[in-house]
Order: C-alpha cells, then structure tokens, then sequence
C-alpha cells in the first residue's frame, strides 16, 4: 500500500506536462532529482551567484517545482536514457517581469545537444500551450555555452542587468 503522502505527491506530479523529443523526457522533478540539481547549482560552474550551499539548492528546487501549483508552468527534469541530464524551466521569480526560459546540464551530458532539444521542447510549450507574451533566458556574461544556446534557441541580446553581468537573451515579446 501506497502511504497516503506519498500517493498525494504521485497526484500532483500529474499535473506537470510531460514533454518528448527525439533524445529526451521533460517530465516533473521528484524528490529524487535533487541530487543532481545541487551537483550542477552547488558546483563553482554555476556562475554570477557562485556556488549554492545545500540549503539554497533546496529552496531553488522547491520554488522551481512549486510555480507548477502556482503558475501553471516550473521546471522540468531533462532525462536521457534513463539518466537525468539537467533541468529546463519557464519561470518566474518575485519582481521578474516576463518569464524565463531557464536550463542547466550535468557536465557529462554537455555537447551533445541535448540543452537545445530541451530548452526548445520547453520554448515551444511556452508560446504555443501557455501563449506567454514573452520569454527571456538570463545568462551570466561570458557563460559562452548559455549564449551560444540561447542564440540556437533563436534569442537575441536585448539589455542587460545587474551592472552588465547579466545579458537578457529575448526568445520573442508580443506587440502590445
């Protein structure tokens, strides 16, 4: 018999899309993924923040995971054969004003084109199911894999923030 927690969370991992490409599956994170999001977000690779401390990825991991209740969109995980290759989302963070196509990979699934597969699996849901009125990706300046993604991706440079460490990479905005 299923404990009734743990049929509740069963529950709600259906309401997160699940996204297929060629390569890949989009589907909700799981207690189990957190691992793998703080070997990515507690390693020195992680860029403008600086590495999390378990803490920190905890909370990331929760707000990501609890937009789905909250927005209707939030952060799936990206597995390849039965392994977990990162994470992708659509997000939004108190004060943002438009929604982020955020991604981040395990080092040993880089370079194999699996971020674009994602990340476009992810874009495409954004417009076309959640019709949002724009997307932008944050990308730490001098982080050249997120830019090059981003600029595969279709982005384009629009601005920039936090005294120019941050380029807005802009995926569309919607005519007013």
């Amino acid at each position: 018999m299923t404990p009734p927690a743990a049929a509740r969370a069963a529950s709600l991992e259906q309401i997160v899309p699940v996204l297929r490409t060629a390569r890949c599956v989009l589907r909700a994170p799981r207690l189990t993924d957190f691992d793998a999001l703080h070997a990515i977000t507690g390693s020195e690779r992680i860029g403008l923040t600086g590495p999390s401390t378990p803490a920190e990825s905890w909370a990331d991991f929760c707000s990501m995971t609890a937009t789905w209740m909250l927005r209707g969109h939030g952060m799936w995980t990206v597995e390849h054969a039965d392994d977990i290759a990162g994470f992708v989302l659509i997000g939004t963070e108190p004060g943002d004003r438009e929604h982020e196509l955020g991604f981040l990979l395990t080092p040993e699934h880089e370079g194999r084109g699996l971020a674009l597969e994602a990340a476009t699996a992810a874009r495409d849901h954004a417009r076309s199911v959640l019709r949002l009125p724009s997307l932008v990706s944050y990308v730490a300046r001098g982080n050249t894999r997120s830019e090059r993604l981003a600029a595969r991706l279709g982005a384009r440079p629009d601005g920039t923030l936090f005294d120019g460490r941050v380029t807005v990479w802009r995926h569309w905005k919607e005519a007013a």
